[in-house]
């Protein structure tokens, strides 16, 4: 008998959590119609109104170190991703980089110039330099601008509509005090450890929770950015980018230290 009751319990608790799962993504259908986005992510604070961070991710990965790599390697699980390559792979356990990184992001607007830190976050900074290249940001376009209490653009999904990933995904590094002023560059992600290939670089500063990994910061190209923002999004405020922008290829300097 004490087994049938189990078994009840057990099945309960499985209905309750599809029921929660539904729940949660028919919440999230109403606020995209809300904001006009085009998928649904991690839901951040500002001032008690409502904003989203786009990526296609729903599961979390399993956790490394807060701080880094746990035990010096990185662990990137696999996850279903619209448009992720069949072929991509995963980054190598272990951080090929894990001082500082130098990378230019070529654009059809112009180039923008990254300082990675791969000693704050290894992983991430590792797994940018593998999708760079294996060419995977080619081509691709940064599909989302948004403006006010949020200043930044939005890159890395080659499917254009805010869902895609590389069909991997890793646990959150660098969160300890996080900020996010101009000239910052960070991780997408729909929740605790679904970093996946989605990053946004701040143009103005910003307000966010300490809960995307900042993996470095602008050094050159601040103009670009600043004359995407100055064109517009549309839906005004949180948008595509009125002026259209093209990440051409992405290339990854030799590490400094």
């Amino acid at each position: 008998m004490a087994g049938k009751d189990r078994k009840k319990q057990l099945a309960r608790q499985r209905y309750e959590r599809q029921q929660q799962r539904r729940a949660a993504e028919a919440a999230r259908a109403r606020k995209l119609k809300v904001f006009g986005s085009a998928a649904a992510v991690a839901v951040i604070a500002l001032g008690g109104a409502g904003f989203f961070l786009l990526t296609g991710e729903d599961e979390p990965a399993e956790a490394n170190a807060a701080s880094g790599a746990a035990n010096g390697e990185c662990v990137y699980s696999p996850s279903e991703a619209p448009g992720a390559p069949e072929d991509l792979g995963t980054p190598a356990a272990k951080p090929a980089r894990t001082g500082t990184v130098n990378a230019t992001v070529k654009t059809n607007q112009g180039d923008v110039v990254l300082q990675l830190d791969g000693e704050s976050a290894p992983c991430t900074v590792n797994s940018f330099a593998f999708l760079a290249e294996k060419n995977y940001y080619d081509d691709s376009p940064c599909h989302r601008l948004t403006s006010g209490g949020l200043n930044v653009l939005q890159c890395g999904d080659p499917t254009g509509k805010g869902t895609g990933g590389p069909g991997y995904q890793y646990a959150d590094e660098n969160l300890d005090g996080a900020t996010y002023g101009k000239g910052t560059l960070a991780m997408a992600n729909s929740g605790p450890d679904t970093n996946g290939s989605q990053f946004f670089m701040v143009y103005g500063d910003s307000q966010l929770p300490p809960d995307y990994t900042v993996f470095g910061k602008i050094t050159t190209g601040m103009d670009v950015l600043e004359k995407i923002a100055e064109a517009g999004s549309d839906p005004e405020g949180d948008g595509a980018p009125k002026k259209k922008v093209t990440i051409e290829d992405v290339t990854i300097g030799a590490a400094a230290g």
